[in-house]
């Protein structure tokens, strides 16, 4: 598992190495060059139209008349998993072994454990939750379906991508009015990013 920790972190810094090459490239533009650097930055914008292809989270998909009609099925489907999973997550799930598998330094063993023990009791909370809902959809699915329509909550995902499309030319203005502060600290900390990634390659 080492050997996997070792090249995700590698890629990680060589990544970041090359985002704070960039990041110091663009600075240094903006702060000795901030008319090349406009220009550059009007070839690369990009305006990509994303509403056909979202359209259909607006959609409705209805899985009540398929739930409902064969309501035993599902809600002994529901009670068994949470059971099983509820004695999996309460008895056989042991956090300090699961917390090993993915820790590479001792030193953040204690918050990967407690970060896995919090994971932990919200499965069991969700466990218990699936068994209830699975009885109350076995026993009593008109109060099921009841519960639902309460719950039911329509999300207008529109309006969202609509500000998304807008352009703001405003940020764009304000950034090439004080082209030296902003050049100056990209650079500052393209430097910082870029020294950081250095070292832990070499270290």
């Amino acid at each position: 598992m080492d050997i996997f920790w070792d090249i995700a972190l590698h890629t990680v810094e060589i990544l970041t190495l090359l985002f704070g090459v960039l990041g110091m490239t663009f600075s240094m533009l903006l702060l000795f060059s901030p008319r090349l650097t406009k220009t550059v930055g009007n070839f690369f914008n990009r305006n990509i139209n994303v509403e056909p292809k979202i359209s259909i989270l607006d959609k409705e998909i209805g899985t009540e008349t398929l739930i409902y009609s064969h309501h035993v099925v599902f809600g002994l489907c529901m009670v068994a998993g949470s059971v099983f999973a509820f004695i999996f997550f309460v008895f056989n799930l042991n956090i300090s072994n699961f917390a090993n598998v993915f820790i590479v330094s001792r030193k953040y063993f204690l918050v990967l454990e407690i970060v896995f023990y919090a994971f932990a009791w919200i499965a069991r909370v969700a466990c218990i939750l699936g068994i209830v809902f699975g009885g109350v959809l076995l026993f009593a699915p008109d109060k099921m379906r009841s519960i639902e329509s309460k719950v039911n909550t329509w999300f207008e995902t529109r309006s969202i991508f609509e500000k998304l499309d807008q352009t703001g030319p405003e940020l764009d203005a304000f950034l090439f009015r004080h082209p030296f502060f902003f050049g100056l600290t990209g650079a500052l900390l393209s430097f910082l990013i870029i020294t950081l990634a250095v070292a832990n390659l070499l270290s």
